[in-house]
């Protein structure tokens, strides 16, 4: 069927003009990460040198120090969460995705999205009274702890939608050549789905990263090297947030450095992580 030039005309600019507004949208989601790093850079990029990453803080009122053992324990308390909720979230993820039962499920979705929704704060005292308290001291533990929980309920709803997105022909192709079910989930459904649950991970990890509120209960802080794991043990969003209330305006600059490196440092593993996938994938 022939349509007039008139016709075609407008479908031409209808399409451009939705094609323009798509692209305006994402460039408006991109555009505010994009002028926060741009601030950060200019804001701490003078202040990041050697001495800033190897180095302990320098007492106050002194010039100069570093954050050396923020950014270790940083790294520490991301492996400690990871520990705790990259097992739990994903195998609940395959839970509700390949098992259970249709009202059960919607039980743990529905009550996994309440968690996500939870303020981080509220993440920090429940795990001081679990953990803290009888303890009876802040450690990097219950900071591993708690940012692990804060990962759980955002990974197992990430793992599962990326595995429904597996076609189901491919488990039921599997199921009839007489593959039992539990490898049919680990080695052709996961194995599928790995790079998206690799996705839901990061994101996760770049959520608790830079958590504040739920560490001043925990983790606490440390200006020296923390010794083990039940002592209190410093992290890059505890002491900026240090340093960005002191009254000191060297301590304001190491303060932006410092957010500049979290960025920096989530950035790095995301990309580190992601090519090793890909390098893993083409062999």
């Amino acid at each position: 069927m022939q349509t007039s030039p008139a016709y075609d005309r407008y479908r031409k600019l209808k399409s451009t003009f939705i094609s323009g507004l798509c692209v305006l949208s994402a460039v408006l989601v991109v555009a505010p990460l994009g002028f926060v790093f741009f601030h950060l850079l200019s804001e701490g990029i003078s202040s990041i040198d050697l001495n800033f990453l190897l180095n302990l803080p320098a007492p106050v009122g002194e010039k100069g120090g570093g954050m050396a053992n923020a950014i270790v324990g940083t790294l520490i308390l991301l492996g400690l969460a990871s520990a705790v909720g990259i097992p739990f979230g994903v195998l609940g993820g395959v839970y509700l995705s390949e098992y259970g039962n249709a009202h059960f499920n919607r039980v743990i979705r529905f009550m996994a999205d309440i968690l996500n929704g939870v303020p981080s704060i509220v993440w920090g005292i429940v795990v001081y009274a679990l953990i803290v308290v009888p303890m009876k001291g802040f450690s990097a533990l219950s900071g591993g702890v708690v940012l692990g929980f804060m990962m759980i309920p955002l990974i197992l709803r990430t793992t599962e939608e990326v595995l429904l997105l597996v076609p189901r022909d491919y488990r039921e192709a599997a199921l009839a050549l007489g593959i039992p079910k539990w490898k049919t989930t680990v080695f052709i459904v996961m194995k599928t789905a790995f790079r998206g649950i690799v996705s839901s991970v990061l994101l996760a990890q770049a959520r608790v990263a830079g958590e504040t509120a739920p560490l001043l209960f925990t983790a606490f802080g440390n200006r020296y090297w923390a010794q083990s794991l039940d002592q209190p043990i410093a992290a890059l969003p505890l002491q900026i947030f240090n340093y960005a209330i002191s009254p000191y305006d060297e301590w304001h600059q190491q303060a932006w450095a410092g957010a500049l490196v979290l960025i920096l440092m989530i950035l790095f593993i995301n990309f580190g992580i992601r090519t090793i996938i890909n390098i893993g994938s083409n062999k």
